[in-house]
């Protein structure tokens, strides 16, 4: 049975985003929290950088969460080839990615995430003898970061700065499989931070979960009966299978 359209949050992004749903991860949480509220929708790629990202879209999602910075912030490569993305440029993209996403609907949110940290010694150990001349620091991520912070604070974006979150942790390297993608403590953290984000905005209407209505919600007589041998038990709010009693 499919009931009434529901509102979409888009996960947007490269492989951080399109391996949300494994490992634990920050997608699926996500799609659990919001099971009976929104539809969670994956648009994530492995290795798309901001250059790739900078495309039209006709979707108008109620949300997009959408990260960029991780590939672009990849030291170059001798050849030209790969991912990196120099500063001014990805600054620029990412402020054309930002535009045209907020030019979707007056109704469509967006949160940016920022590159998280990198574990360089978990990275270099986890590196395929395939692939030449891999530089990823954590110097780099951060410088990354703070370009996508500042512009977003410059254009009213929210934004979630995901190498300082992850590093509070005393062991933020267990935040990662690789070094570079989350693992479920990682996502975690992503979860916790998205639901901040989204329970002090000042939207309406109100995208936090605990905020949106409950699809099918309403009583029914085929729900399980409870203990009087008269009366039913609604079901629809319950949480209590969740490992973690999401705010």
């Amino acid at each position: 049975m499919i009931g009434p359209q529901r509102p979409q949050i888009v996960l947007f992004g490269s492989s951080i985003v399109q391996l949300s749903f494994s490992n634990d991860g920050w997608g699926a949480i996500l799609a659990d929290v919001y099971a009976r509220k929104a539809d969670i929708v994956l648009r994530g790629y492995y290795g798309w950088n901001s250059r790739r990202a900078v495309k039209d879209g006709k979707c108008q999602p109620s949300l997009i969460i959408a990260y960029f910075g991780g590939n672009d912030s990849m030291g170059p490569h001798s050849s030209g080839l790969g991912p990196h993305v120099p500063l001014p440029e990805y600054i620029e993209n990412m402020r054309k990615i930002a535009t045209h996403l907020q030019g979707l609907s007056d109704t469509t949110r967006l949160i940016f995430l920022t590159c998280p940290p990198v574990d360089e010694v978990k990275f270099g150990e986890n590196t395929s003898s395939i692939f030449s001349e891999l530089v990823r620091t954590n110097e780099l991520c951060h410088t990354y970061s703070d370009a996508c912070v500042e512009l977003c604070n410059d254009m009213g974006i929210k934004v979630i700065d995901l190498w300082t979150a992850i590093q509070k942790r005393d062991d933020w390297q267990a935040c990662f499989t690789d070094g570079v993608h989350l693992s479920g403590e990682g996502s975690k953290v992503v979860v916790e931070e998205i639901l901040k984000v989204l329970k002090e905005a000042e939207w309406k209407p109100s995208l936090h979960w605990k905020s949106m209505p409950t699809e099918f919600s309403e009583d029914s007589p085929y729900d399980l009966v409870y203990k009087d041998g008269k009366t039913t038990l609604n079901p629809s709010d319950w949480t209590f299978h969740r490992e973690i009693q999401w705010d």
